[in-house]
């Protein structure tokens, strides 16, 4: 995409806005698709939190990806988006039995990362195939924040615990037809990673009956010029020949199945904010947009870094901002960053704004969520509508009779 076409979405749909782009999607999943076109059977399914739109879904789904789900919500999106309920895992933390029976009822696969839920589970449910999550106990990532494999994380089952584990599997007789991982975000060494990757196998050698290995994600993307990246050609071709290798072993052709999200849509995405006001201090020059971490809250939340760019003004000499937003609280996007000269109405683009952006939006200070905006095949397709007075009061119940009535009362007083 162009800085024109950006330009001329802000001005037809109006700023601020979300814009993603297909065609990237589309390259960065066959660029992963390819890394392992040496397995013989590849899954991937897409890590709907990373952006759930149900148009991005439906694009999804169209390349021929599956889904990974966190939530009863987003298996509900994922059938809405027309994906098949054998296509969907669903990998959840922390919630309820009852959700997971509801998800079970779906048809999708189940995945557990308790040995409680699973015991219950196993017990009223022993025909229902399940995938167990492992945590390795090793962390791929460089972000405590994004990294999940850790001994401290809530997720997943500790390897320490694999006898317990087998012995539920025994006493409920339960069926176990998968093996799951997820080290966390931004993989940085490759080598890390597939040392967890034994780890896994060495667990999955416990099951006789899976149907597939799934190694999670967490794919590293690039924030800024010369920023380090997921080898995934790299990482393609080993962890494809040890795979292969396994499977002799195991004696059964297994499915290998990522799940990746970020590094599918993060590039794909531009977040578009115009400038409300540029403003001297006696050390720092502020351009405040009309955002704030109600819209974009990765910045303040994780210490992410966005490149942002001047739409408006691609070719001015650089300058030193500090971006911010205009929430009452401390919303910096960016410290002192060099960018083409900013004045009062220009729009500011934030890149790689198609992972966990949106869907970490809210209404806070009563402020509005974005529209969202998909550049499909040249054109742009509004695929959510800016939100308006009314949807803050949607589910709002005004209790004003309640109050005229007392002060109705004080005033009889």
């Amino acid at each position: 995409m162009q800085a024109l076409d950006l330009l001329k979405i802000t001005k037809d749909f109006g700023a601020p806005v979300y814009v993603y782009d297909a065609q990237k999607i589309n390259s960065q999943f066959k660029r992963l698709t390819d890394a392992f076109k040496g397995v013989g059977n590849l899954r991937l399914n897409y890590a709907a939190k990373a952006l759930s739109n149900i148009s991005i879904l439906r694009l999804m789904n169209s390349l021929g990806s599956g889904l990974d789900t966190v939530s009863i919500q987003e298996v509900q999106l994922g059938l809405l988006a027309g994906f098949k309920p054998e296509s969907i895992i669903y990998t959840p933390n922390g919630v309820s039995l009852e959700e997971i029976e509801e998800a079970a009822a779906l048809g999708v696969q189940i995945n557990i990362d308790n040995l409680s839920v699973l015991e219950q589970f196993g017990s009223k449910h022993p025909d229902v195939p399940v995938c167990i999550r492992i945590n390795p106990h090793v962390m791929a990532g460089g972000n405590s924040n994004i990294s999940v494999g850790h001994i401290d994380s809530k997720f997943g089952i500790s390897i320490h615990q694999i006898p317990h584990l087998l012995r539920i599997v025994a006493l409920t007789k339960m069926n176990i037809n998968g093996i799951h991982m997820h080290t966390g975000s931004d993989i940085l060494d490759i080598d890390v990673f597939l040392y967890a990757s034994e780890i896994l196998f060495e667990t999955a050698k416990n099951f006789k009956n899976l149907d597939f290995i799934d190694f999670g994600s967490g794919f590293k993307v690039p924030y800024k010029v010369g920023d380090i990246e997921t080898n995934v050609e790299e990482l393609g071709k080993k962890l494809t020949q040890r795979f292969n290798e396994f499977c002799v072993e195991y004696g059964k052709e297994l499915t290998l199945a990522f799940e990746p999200g970020k590094f599918l849509v993060s590039e794909a995405g531009y977040f578009l904010a115009k400038v409300n006001v540029v403003k001297q201090t006696t050390s720092t020059v502020f351009a405040s947009v009309d955002s704030g971490f109600n819209h974009l809250i990765r910045p303040m939340l994780y210490g992410s870094q966005h490149e942002i760019i001047n739409v408006s003004n691609p070719s001015g000499r650089e300058r030193y901002y500090s971006v911010v937003g205009y929430i009452c609280e401390t919303d910096t996007f960016g410290s002192n960053r060099r960018i083409n000269e900013i004045s009062e109405g220009d729009i500011l683009a934030f890149k790689n704004a198609g992972a966990y952006c949106f869907t970490m939006a809210s209404n806070y200070n009563s402020r509005y969520r974005p529209a969202e905006v998909l550049w499909h095949d040249g054109k742009a397709h509004l695929i959510r509508q800016r939100e308006t007075f009314d949807d803050i009061l949607k589910n709002q119940i005004d209790t004003k009779d309640l109050f005229e009535l007392k002060r109705e009362k004080v005033s009889a007083k």
